[in-house]
């Protein structure tokens, strides 16, 4: 089969290389998939880095989730059979950057049928993490102001449409107009260009000084900080990621004086910790696809040969919604 390879890890325009492979097999407990869509994640550009923490040995496929069509199932394996249409993690070394790729069975899960395939591979992990974000860490109601950066992003754009299927005002940061234009698109209530305006006076303005909520922070640094200056009484900032570069150090004694949770998440603990609730979230997920709530912004699709100058797109900060590797 054709794919892409690191045997060496950097920026991942220097170190992924196009080449045929052989095809995988699945192992008990895995599938093997004819790979139909792969979108770009954050996480893919950190594997090429060396700086995620999943560390696969080389050399390895990266493209760590997908839709795809099962092709042979492994011993031990119940409930999929050959011609499934599946989405869910790729199982590293031979993800989804190629024409084949191996699943596990346990994260493996029907493809909603309202989706497309570029559009349901990327339900998986952008949009189970914005649903255990925003439900089971921080315990979002209706009503309630949401603050989402990176907006226009993979997860942003999915944490803005789960925010407004939750019932709660949902503002919008962004740096440029053209990804504005797009987080208005996704439903945000409020866009606000970080270029030009400042974030912390447009959240305080829209609530009359009592701030958001909850803040779903991709980003850090300075981002993080940012929005502690405009968190509400009782409000959660989820700490997603560090896209931004820098990890903050979060000064506890503001926390305790203003009354406002630091809520982690590590989405992918549950796959292991708890993969019924990963497997309720897809179902819920699923449901609100076939309802027309929640729809994957799909803004590029690239052929395979194409997917490494994707990915670093993706890692330099240039792209919205998510760029995705479209079989057909």
């Amino acid at each position: 089969m054709r794919g892409w390879q690191l045997h060496e890890l950097g920026q991942p325009q220097d170190v992924l290389r196009f080449e045929e492979q052989p095809d995988p097999r699945p192992a008990a407990g895995q599938v093997l998939v004819r790979v139909l869509a792969s979108p770009v994640n954050f996480p893919d550009v950190l594997l090429c880095r060396g700086e995620y923490q999943l560390k696969p040995s080389l050399p390895f496929t990266p493209g760590v989730e997908l839709c795809g069509e099962v092709v042979e199932v492994g011993d031990e394996v119940t409930g999929l059979t050959p011609g499934d249409r599946v989405v869910g993690g790729a199982d590293l070394p031979a993800g989804g950057f190629a024409e084949f790729a191996l699943m596990e069975a346990k994260r493996t899960f029907p493809a909603p049928r309202a989706l497309s395939d570029a559009e349901a591979g990327s339900l998986f992990i952008g949009y189970q993490t914005g649903w255990f974000g925003l439900h089971r860490r921080a315990g979002i109601q209706p009503g309630e102001t949401l603050l989402v950066h990176a907006a226009a992003g993979g997860v942003g754009s999915a944490a803005i449409q789960l925010g407004k299927a939750a019932g709660a005002t949902v503002i919008g940061v962004v740096g440029g107009a053209g990804k504005a234009a797009v987080a208005r698109e996704l439903g945000a209530d409020v866009v606000v260009d970080r270029h030009e305006e400042d974030f912390v006076d447009v959240v305080k303005s829209h609530t009359g000084g009592r701030g958001a909520d909850v803040v779903y922070d991709p980003v850090g640094g300075d981002t993080y900080t940012r929005s502690t200056k405009c968190i509400a009484f009782e409000g959660r900032i989820l700490i997603i990621g560090f896209a931004g570069g820098t990890i903050p150090t979060p000064g506890l004694n503001h926390a305790l004086i203003k009354n406002y949770s630091i809520v982690g998440l590590h989405w992918g603990l549950y796959n292991d910790r708890d993969p019924q609730a990963v497997r309720r979230a897809h179902d819920d997920l699923s449901r609100l696809a076939d309802e027309g709530a929640i729809r994957p912004l799909v803004s590029e699709r690239v052929s395979l040969e194409g997917l490494a100058d994707g990915v670093q797109r993706v890692g330099d900060g240039e792209t919205v919604g998510r760029v995705v590797y479209a079989a057909e």
